[in-house]
């Protein structure tokens, strides 16, 4: 079973790499999209999370047979309304760094108090221009005064995850998808997958 994973997101895309290492499923092959560089990406102008990871499977699902994941993820920060949200990637302009998105966000809680914040991700699974499923996952924790560590992407340095006492760009890329948002939502997208082999099997076992 082969599925193309959407995202030009290169953090992103080595995420979706190594889920489909870790997923269990020996039938599965999840790799990036062929040629993915090379096709425009689509708008996002989406109010929620599902909406925009819905209009990037089906758009990129029409590039392939197979079937295809695109999620759309963000950081929601109670204190700002559950700003950035959709907006997280361009939070301080379109083509904003991840140091300028985060300084914006150091810069909008000055003198917070409440840091509470949640990391969330909805892949979307499609195909020929469909979308069958959506999946969502997310972490609790907090935003800290100063970035910590140097692994991982975006909003990391500052997301500090209680559980394991420490930021996300602290943790290893394995220790990370063990917890994250992210890999909450492949988490249940490969028990959605594995049912689908099943039936699938099943469904052939009958014909011959």
């Amino acid at each position: 079973m082969i599925v193309y994973a959407c995202s030009t997101n290169p953090g992103k895309l080595r995420e979706f790499v190594l889920a489909g290492q870790e997923s269990g499923l020996r039938e599965l092959v999840l790799e990036p999209l062929p040629r993915l560089q090379t096709i425009p990406t689509p708008s996002e102008e989406g109010a929620t999370f599902e909406e925009n990871a819905f209009t990037k499977a089906v758009y990129y699902s029409r590039f392939t047979r197979e079937l295809t994941i695109a999620d759309d993820s963000g950081l929601e920060v109670a204190a700002l309304r559950e700003a950035p949200g959709v907006y997280s990637a361009r939070y301080a302009g379109p083509n904003a760094t991840d140091a300028a998105n985060n300084e914006l966000l150091l810069r909008n809680l000055q003198n917070v108090a409440d840091r509470r914040a949640r990391f969330v991700c909805v892949l979307a699974l499609a195909r020929a221009g469909h979308v069958l499923t959506t999946f969502r996952g997310v972490a609790e924790g907090r935003i800290l005064n100063a970035p910590r560590g140097d692994c991982g992407f975006g909003y990391d340095p500052l997301f500090f995850y209680p559980p394991l006492n420490c930021t996300f760009a602290e943790l290893t890329l394995d220790e990370k998808f063990a917890v994250s948002h992210r890999g909450n939502a492949f988490r249940k997208l490969f028990a959605y997958l594995a049912e689908l082999h099943h039936e699938n099997t099943a469904i052939s076992d009958k014909i011959e």
